[in-house]
């Protein structure tokens, strides 16, 4: 192939098709991309990869069959091996561990002591040994913590209960949890009597999930102090479970919450990576960007502007969507990353929905090719199966993680999903033209180039949907990123671009790019990005 590109547009004005062409590219192998100057000191911020791992289900170090701390120490040189230019390992840059705090369930969100490693995944000592290892490999650690309910089982609700029935009010758990009389019940929130009392507490996910009172200083001090624990172990930062519960129908009041908790975090840790789960539209997770980032729920699901670009050949809504998105993050906040997802555990896994379309290599370009944090969830480098679907259970979404080498770890208690297989990583491992290889591929190539993840983005429309992208400015450089997500290749007229044949940087996808004249052809699948 001709070394190529002095291309592209001229920002504001578009690009110029002048054909589509129905050449498909042959199979589906990644072509090989040119090689510039490898990594030799990456960054050491927050706009990273990160690799969620719901741990039960991720591997087995002692033979139970429960996924533990220990499985992930013996799986680092799958996730990195410490070496940021290195082909053997996926490359990620930050593990967002599932809840590992002692827990009466499989999942964790429900937590009973949280200065405890729960036993079925090990102990706090595994626990700094893994953030040990990680911090050797530059390799950030952030722990799900879910405090917005707790456990029935907690040692707090226990007391909380005896001292309702006691009428005590003297006793420091009186108060914990949030706990109201039966005429002072709110019709959009969910309460649970209180044992042998006329007490009702509020329980928004479930009657075993109680959910503490934030009005109670002592209650946010003894999160800030766990919080605090772990900071001191060397966690890096935290995933904050159910962040518009804290004041469930009230978000005012529950950003302001989270506005002045967070700040008396960075004040022990100042780089420390916050992000906030807050289930619901753009719009409202704005609410909570002044103190954290928060998952863009919008760009997830089948429904979201990841897959609908990806499998319906038109990306025009995802790059208003991404420039729009990332704008308003950066007014509100500049501290705070844009974190895009496809799906996690308590979704269905994007293959069904996005290998079907068979286009997992576009779907992955559109995830990570942004800036900010971007969030694998575990599997979705192999495109592993799983859904909810007529079960009710959302164990099918969290299934063992398929290593094809004799990992003893088992599915969760529930979990009843069929044929999740797309491949086990052994086996994925072995074909140049796998998912696993070509997401190894593409988190290298976002790791390259650093205005990738830090740089401003501005949309670049064109007159057809299927090819579109951004100027990237970052460090006072102008950069260019080019995504073709429909199969056929396009011709895009350049003549009369004031550009160079050093403007090439590099490429990535099923297909390649070239120019013929005043002719750029991008094959279909691709990804280009230019100086």
């Amino acid at each position: 192939m001709k070394k190529f590109l002095s291309f592209l547009l001229v920002f504001g004005l578009g690009l110029v098709l002048v054909s589509c062409k129905n050449n498909k590219p042959g199979g589906t192998t990644p072509v090989p991309t040119p090689e510039p100057t490898p990594v030799v000191d990456p960054i050491n911020d927050n706009n990273r990869v990160f690799y969620q791992i719901f741990v039960g289900s991720f591997s087995d170090s002692n033979g139970d069959g429960i996924g533990d701390l220990r499985g992930i120490i013996n799986r680092m040189d799958y996730l990195n091996d410490g070496n940021i230019n290195s082909n053997k390992s996926l490359g990620v840059q930050g593990l967002w561990l599932s809840p590992i705090f002692k827990s009466p369930t499989y999942h964790k969100y429900d937590c009973s002591d949280y200065y405890q490693v729960d036993p079925q995944f090990g102990t706090n000592k595994d626990l700094e040994d893994l953030i040990k290892i990680c911090h050797e490999r530059n390799v950030k650690v952030i722990l799900d913590l879910a405090i917005n309910h707790t456990s029935t089982s907690h040692e707090w609700f226990k007391e909380f209960t005896k001292a309702r029935q006691d009428l005590d009010e003297e006793n420091k758990y009186y108060d914990y949890y949030t706990c109201v009389k039966a005429s002072d019940r709110e019709a959009k929130k969910t309460y649970y009597d209180v044992f042998r009392t006329n007490w009702y507490y509020e329980c928004n996910f479930d009657s075993s999930m109680p959910e503490l009172n934030f009005d109670n200083p002592v209650v946010v001090e003894e999160c800030f102090n766990i919080c605090k624990n772990y900071l001191d172990m060397g966690i890096d930062g935290f995933r904050f479970d159910a962040v518009k519960y804290i004041y469930y129908g009230d978000h005012k009041k529950s950003s302001q919450f989270w506005n002045t908790f967070n700040a008396r975090l960075r004040e022990l840790k100042n780089d420390i990576y916050l992000v906030g789960e807050c289930w619901d539209s753009d719009s409202v997770t704005y609410q909570y960007n002044e103190s954290m980032s928060t998952f863009s729920f919008d760009c997830s699901g089948t429904g979201g502007k990841i897959a609908q670009a990806a499998t319906r050949g038109d990306i025009n809504a995802y790059v208003s969507w991404l420039e729009s998105n990332t704008r308003n993050i950066r007014e509100q906040n500049q501290n705070t990353q844009f974190a895009p997802f496809i799906s996690n555990h308590d979704m269905d896994r994007a293959a069904g929905y996005i290998w079907a379309a068979g286009d997992p290599e576009m779907a992955c370009n559109l995830l990570l090719f942004t800036p900010g944090s971007p969030f694998i969830y575990y599997g979705q480098e192999i495109s592993m199966k799983g859904t909810r679907g007529s079960n009710n259970t959302d164990a099918n979404r969290r299934l063992a993680m398929l290593w094809g080498d004799g990992d003893t770890v088992k599915n969760p208690v529930g979990a009843n999903y069929k044929n999740a297989q797309n491949g086990t990583v052994q086996e994925q491992l072995a074909l140049e033209d796998s998912i696993l290889n070509y997401y190894k591929n593409a988190i290298k190539f976002r790791n390259k180039y650093e205005f990738i993840g830090r740089g401003i983005y501005e949309k670049l429309l064109t007159d057809t949907k299927s090819v579109a992208g951004f100027k990237i400015t970052y460090n006072n450089e102008t950069y260019y990123m080019i995504h073709n997500v429909d199969i056929d290749s396009h011709d895009i007229d350049i003549s009369g671009l004031n550009l160079t044949d050093s403007s090439f940087i590099d490429y990535i996808g099923i297909g390649q790019a070239q120019i013929n004249g005043n002719v750029l052809t991008i094959s279909g699948k691709t990804t280009i990005v230019l100086k």
